[in-house]
């Protein structure tokens, strides 16, 4: 039975390169109707914390990464020392200012990596291992082979900066008589400017990534993409769809660009598609305002379309739901700095006039107003536009006006009325 394992260290929070680390054990578990198992490495009492776990374990949450069985090495430190004894028994290890340390043979290792193919090690350059550390804890090789075996891992798919660990805990599996599981070693994540993935190059904690507005489906198919393709050039596939496709066999042998524009496109796409609901049911616990859910509703409708992150919607529509909005200075110098007040005014009477707000409506009403006039209706759209939003740019002007309300656009233009 398949058997993989996800082994975060709650030192820090969880990033891309973790996440996708996850996402792929998940997706070969799932795939193989086998068990996704989560192991804590918490043996560093100092620096493990409580914050650090917690965010981990809703971010794997939040991505839809359900385990099926949770263990914390903080939990099994006898074992690992009942297993070091043994290897002291044996003469396979002897004792080192209270430390515990594993023999080291000398001889060469080939193992072969479902993705990398064959790897030779030389053990003469590798100097002999601690298995228990003076202050009593397991080092994290000899603790990673003890758990793998009697957890019965059956694969370990793991990022390539874990390659030099490898030959030391084939050395320990071979010391203990123990079967070694299939290996896959996935390239590692690069920053589009090159280089490893850093703070300042997108490798900030997934927590921080959903705060700022992003689909979790969004971040799983970004994370697909980075290092495995779903085949017939495609960018966009749901998890159900990628546990049908998912072969370790079409892991790419080479680094992975994490692209930042290219993230912000596929969550842009899944914006698009989410259900008007659900979408205004993410926005509202970004809004720091009081606001009845149909009119926040409405509001969503209109930006969907044009929204990146479901933060650009907090910084583009607050204009919406603020009693006083700020007028963009360049916006005011272009389009409202000659007196309207008889063209806004003549405005607010038609708009008095008890008829239907629908945008279709508005838009009759205000283009007859402005033949009336006897003027072009972009003369008159871009400064009412600015009137009600602050700013020059977004939806259709008749949309928003109908969204507004009545009561808020008659107020707003009768600001500009002198």
């Amino acid at each position: 039975m398949v058997r993989v394992r996800f082994a975060p260290s709650p030192t820090g929070y969880l990033h891309i390169g973790g996440a996708r680390t996850a996402l792929f054990n998940w997706l070969f578990a799932k795939k193989n109707q086998g068990k996704f198992i989560l192991r804590v490495e918490d043996t560093d009492k100092k620096r493990s914390k409580k914050k650090y776990l917690d965010e981990i374990l809703d971010s794997l949450r939040w991505l839809g990464l359900d385990y099926d069985e949770i263990y914390f090495q903080s939990q099994r430190m006898e074992i690992y020392r009942e297993f070091a004894e043994k290897l002291l028994v044996e003469n396979k290890a002897y004792q080192e200012n209270k430390a515990i340390v594993f023999k080291v043979p000398t001889k060469r290792i080939n193992i072969e990596d479902l993705n990398r193919g064959v790897m030779e090690f030389d053990s003469s350059f590798i100097k002999d291992q601690v298995l228990i550390k003076s202050d009593g804890t397991p080092t994290y090789n000899f603790a990673c082979v003890i758990d793998d075996r009697l957890l019965e891992i059956s694969h370990v798919i793991r990022g390539d900066d874990h390659i030099s660990n490898t030959p030391k805990q084939i050395l320990l599996y071979e010391a203990f008589g123990f079967k070694i599981p299939e290996f896959c070693h996935i390239p590692l994540i690069l920053a589009k400017e090159g280089g490893r993935l850093s703070k300042r190059k997108g490798a900030v904690a997934l927590s921080d990534y959903r705060k700022k507005g992003y689909l979790a489906e969004a971040i799983v198919n970004y994370l697909l993409l980075l290092g495995w393709s779903p085949g017939e050039d495609r960018e966009i596939i749901t998890l159900d769809e990628a546990i049908k496709n998912f072969l370790l066999e079409r892991v790419n042998k080479t680094p992975a660009i994490f692209d930042l524009d290219k993230l912000n496109w596929i969550n842009s796409q899944y914006i698009k598609i989410t259900d008007d609901e659900r979408l205004t049911d993410l926005v509202l616990p970004l809004l720091k305002y009081k606001i009845d859910r149909e009119y926040l509703k409405s509001v969503v409708k209109l930006f969907k379309m044009r929204l990146t992150t479901l933060k650009d919607f907090t910084l583009w529509g607050d204009y919406f739901f603020k009693k006083r909005i700020k007028i963009e200075p360049e916006a005011k110098e272009r389009y409202l700095s000659e007196d309207l007040s008889y063209e806004f005014s003549r405005l607010i009477e038609r708009f008095e006039e008890p008829s239907s707000f629908d945008p279709e409506t508005v838009e009759i009403t205000f283009r007859g107003l402005t033949e009336e006039l006897g003027i072009e209706s972009r003369q008159l759209i871009h400064p009412v536009r600015v009137a009600l939003t602050g700013r020059t740019i977004g939806p259709g002007l008749f949309e928003i006006i109908s969204v507004l309300g009545k009561e808020r656009v008659i107020e707003r233009l009768r600001r500009f009325v002198k």
